[in-house]
């Protein structure tokens, strides 16, 4: 995926990373999530639960008692936009709204001190950790794949999915844009500037919530920030005759080029100086939202998670082979929202993702990394209660619908909370995964709808207790609990 240049550079700021961390330990976490994921959720949430001492069982330096404290300092990359935790934790305690979601890259440096759990270590020094948290879009991680792909395969690809069934009719504007243009002609600046905006209004159309799809790279061409409008963002797929040469300067040529312009300065740089340098990764997908959109859905959100994971350097290095190649040695894929679902349909949501993820994993595990799924809620929006209807118990999520809400014909207010029967998940995932029947007839497995954040309880004393989750603690161990044993 990258040249003797690139990799000569990984080395360098390894090098660098490892040097401070001699004296200074560090674990550098990525957290990712594809849209509608929350991984700003996510981290908030891990944040105020450390530095706040939060309901944590399940992470064992903290149900012990080993964690002193946790607090925020100065992130080490200075050219990298500081995570905003605090406007985020405003969001959700005093407005109780979700706080947006970054459309960049960010950074956040918590610093974990502890008591060691082995008394030999106790005696040579008090433990420290700085865990450097890297907050970054998903639809980046799908651009890794690009790196290996010539232009040809790229637009062989793009075309062949805009034209299956559930993207054709909101592709139709773009394919029939490119269908009709002459590759050979001269190409002009602004039929260019309309096949890409084109092209980028049907990736966008795919990512909303109807369709809910997850394949759709360029992810830049979702998030453009400071390049939009660059020559690096204006090109399309294009539909090349196999082997044929374009003259320089016509729209064969011209989007060729740029697309291996956009490779060099878009998504070279991330993987060199990011994506690279990781040592754990989680990974947050919103299945749900592709479980309601539909089979396809759920078939494209298993091959963009195949694809992401197999961008991943998973492995276990060597002490002394880690300070030249960073290996990411666990990775975490996390289905969120499960404070959306009853409990008893946790498992199920879990075995559902693992079915998603479990070719993938299995190479992630055989290089040495360890991997895992789980169902989770970073701050528990609803809680769970039981009603009946017409003689039978239902198991109910009890919550606050956001204002413009709606389900079975009942649009809430944004103030009244709500019980929520949401329907029952299969056991059989691979249920999912096929059309039995017409898309007209079909009806979801599940029905949810958005809660507002929780309003925090309260001790006897007054103190304002941490977030609430679900499984949250369960992560924590997972992604950086053996490096606080």
């Amino acid at each position: 995926m990258t040249s003797l240049a690139d990799e000569a550079r990984i080395v360098f700021d390894n090098l660098t990373d490892r040097g401070a961390g001699l004296f200074h330990p560090n674990l550098r976490l990525g957290v990712a999530g594809l849209s509608r994921a929350g991984k700003t959720v996510f981290i908030t949430s891990l944040v105020h639960n450390l530095v706040h001492g939060g309901r944590l069982p399940l992470f064992e330096a903290q149900a012990s008692g080993r964690i002193r404290r946790a607090f925020l300092e100065e992130q080490p990359d200075d050219a990298v936009p500081r995570f905003q935790y605090e406007e985020h934790l405003r969001a959700v305690l005093t407005d109780r709204l979700w706080p947006q979601s970054t459309r960049a890259i960010s950074e956040l440096r918590l610093t974990i001190e502890f008591e060691s759990a082995s008394g030999w270590s106790r005696f040579f020094s008090a433990g420290k950790l700085s865990v450097d948290i890297v907050d970054y879009p998903g639809e980046w991680l799908l651009d890794l794949p690009l790196i290996d792909k010539s232009f040809e395969d790229f637009s062989r690809e793009s075309l062949e999915r805009a034209r299956l069934p559930s993207r054709a009719a909101i592709a139709r504007p773009f394919l029939d844009l490119v269908e009709g243009l002459d590759l050979h002609a001269p190409a002009d600046e602004p039929t260019s500037l309309r096949l890409a905006s084109t092209f980028a209004d049907y990736l966008r159309a795919c990512r909303a919530d109807r369709t809910a799809l997850s394949t759709l790279p360029p992810g830049r061409f979702l998030m453009p920030g400071d390049l939009e409008g660059s020559p690096a963002l204006t090109f399309a797929p294009l539909p090349l005759e196999a082997g044929t040469l374009y003259e320089k300067g016509s729209f064969g040529a011209l989007h060729a080029r740029r697309y291996e312009a956009y490779k060099t300065v878009v998504v070279k740089p991330f993987f060199r100086e990011h994506f690279a340098r990781l040592d754990r990764q989680i990974l947050l997908i919103d299945a749900l939202q592709a479980i309601n959109a539909g089979p396809e859905a759920v078939r494209d959100l298993e091959l963009a998670l195949s694809d992401i994971l197999s961008c991943f350097r998973p492995g276990r290095s060597s002490w002394l082979g880690s300070f030249l190649t960073r290996r990411i040695d666990r990775i975490l894929v996390a289905a969120t929202k499960a404070d959306h679902l009853h409990r008893g349909d946790h498992q199920k949501l879990e075995n559902i993702v693992r079915r998603l993820v479990q070719d993938a994993m299995t190479r992630a595990n055989f290089s040495g990394a360890q991997t895992d799924v789980i169902a989770m809620a970073a701050i528990r929006a609803t809680r769970e209660a039981s009603v009946s209807d017409r003689g039978e118990t239902l198991p109910v999520i009890v919550g606050t619908p956001i204002h413009g809400e709606e389900i079975g014909g009942e649009r809430f207010d944004g103030d009244t909370e709500t019980a929520i029967f949401p329907g029952d998940l299969p056991d059989d995932p691979g249920r999912l995964l096929r059309d039995s029947q017409p898309a007209a007839n079909r009806q979801p497995p599940v029905s949810f709808v958005r809660f507002r954040p929780p309003r925090l309880e309260r001790t006897e004393d007054g103190l304002l207790l941490s977030l609430p989750h679900i499984r949250l603690d369960r992560a924590l161990q997972f992604l950086i609990g053996d490096r606080l044993a």
